[in-house]
């Protein structure tokens, strides 16, 4: 059940980002800034916890789920270092994420082949 949960939640909210795609006049950017966005405020408010108890990987996947990482590292830094955890919870806490996004991206960039669009 756990992976169903986790499947419908996940597929809900790409579903969602999509149909922001489609139907208005939102840039990919736009949307991909909300839902980190979004993560961070529903974190905060503690809402996301709920969801990410009940979706797995469902929920901690998607942009807003990197926008929770980023909000709970926060508050965990804030309780160990004061005021300075503001300023570095939410990249400790990322940090691992970034580091393979970066690492992915020159990865398929030294392996794929430039092509122009025309």
């Amino acid at each position: 059940m756990d992976y169903l949960n986790a499947f419908w939640v996940g597929g809900l909210i790409c579903v969602v980002a999509q149909i922001l795609i489609d139907k208005t006049k939102l840039t990919p950017a736009r949307i991909l800034v909300t839902y980190v966005v979004l993560g961070v405020v529903l974190a905060g408010l503690g809402l996301y916890e709920p969801l990410v108890q009940f979706a797995g990987a469902g929920a901690t996947v998607p942009l807003s789920g990197f926008g929770y990482t980023m909000a709970e590292g926060i508050k965990e830094a804030i309780q160990k270092d004061g005021a300075m955890g503001i300023a570095i919870g939410g990249v400790t806490a990322a940090a691992a994420g970034i580091t393979a996004a970066i690492f992915f991206g020159l990865l398929g960039a030294l392996l794929s082949k430039p092509k122009d669009k025309s």
